[in-house]
């Protein structure tokens, strides 16, 4: 993980008890004699996350609707400080001002660049109860609301336009793709990841349809990668008002399609390198030259 990531070590679950007492129904030991919870069980997740936010992120409450993406926070921390270090190299010392592109329910990405960096934060989505939600979590804790606006993209054929306002300008825009092209590949993508948490298959089976996710965030047609061409393509509009544009790239083998739209736009680009444990990502950040 970035070295600057507060999640670099294990969890501390006696710490974060005292925090959100809830998240101790959940608490066991494993096999190694530690105290974990079972990470295939969405409530337990939701609890962990609670804890997490109030403890380290001085939030006084945070939730999301049934159904909807439950974010590992770590790695979601992780993109933040790899963001601020593409900042930090630019020199700028304004008030910084990023844009979530497909914010969800959970404001993840708001809520960790307000409590870590105090960054401005605008975040966008197409589901309108995504967005009354990520409003409802912003409003639970005051000091997010100096720093976080949310906004409903009306067109879902637009990414930018109709978000951005004339005279506005980002210093950088943040997306968590639709990973999957079809709502079965998403499924058996989840019935994955499931397995892979739990010991009984019953069990996989039973949590495959709520352990989270709305149809917008886990799946568009052409998957990831065109989602992400689509939006380097829209972007091109809002070269003068957004410094660095970038989005994760869940799936490595479509790195050089990604990187052919960006060569055809003749955009300036970089791919990050991030790893949480045994699991590696990466995003891509892109930029063009002023004219």
């Amino acid at each position: 993980m970035h070295p600057n990531n507060i999640h670099n070590s294990t969890y501390d679950f006696d710490v974060l008890i005292t925090s959100h007492q809830d998240l101790s129904s959940y608490l066991s030991v494993n096999s190694y004699g530690n105290k974990s919870i079972d990470f295939s069980n969405n409530q337990a997740v939701l609890e962990l996350n609670k804890a997490i936010l109030k403890h380290y992120y001085r939030l006084n409450d945070w939730n999301i609707p049934k159904g909807y993406l439950c974010p590992p926070i770590p790695g979601r921390a992780d993109y933040i400080h790899h963001i601020a270090d593409l900042l930090t190299k630019d020199g700028s010392n304004d008030q910084v001002k990023g844009l979530d592109i497909g914010v969800g329910a959970n404001c993840i990405y708001p809520i960790l660049g307000s409590q870590i960096y105090n960054w401005k934060m605008i975040g966008v989505d197409i589901n309108m109860t995504a967005v009354s939600a990520a409003q409802a979590n912003v409003d639970l804790t005051p000091n997010l609301k100096k720093n976080i606006e949310l906004r409903h993209q009306e067109n879902n054929a637009n990414i930018f336009e109709g978000i951005i306002k004339p005279n506005e300008y980002y210093h950088f825009s943040i997306c968590n793709p639709p990973f999957h092209s079809s709502e079965d590949e998403a499924t058996k993508g989840t019935l994955r990841k499931l397995k892979n948490l739990s010991t009984s298959n019953e069990k996989t089976t039973s949590l495959v349809l709520n352990f989270g996710g709305q149809a917008n965030e886990l799946w568009c047609n052409g998957g990831e990668a065109l989602f992400i061409k689509r939006m380097i393509k829209q972007s091109k509009n809002y070269k003068t008002q957004v410094g660095w544009f970038t989005s994760l790239v869940s799936k490595k083998d479509n790195l050089p399609k990604i990187y052919k739209q960006l060569n055809k736009l003749k955009a300036i680009h970089k791919t990050v390198q991030m790893s949480q444990g045994n699991k590696q990502s990466r995003f891509i950040a892109w930029k063009f030259q002023k004219e």
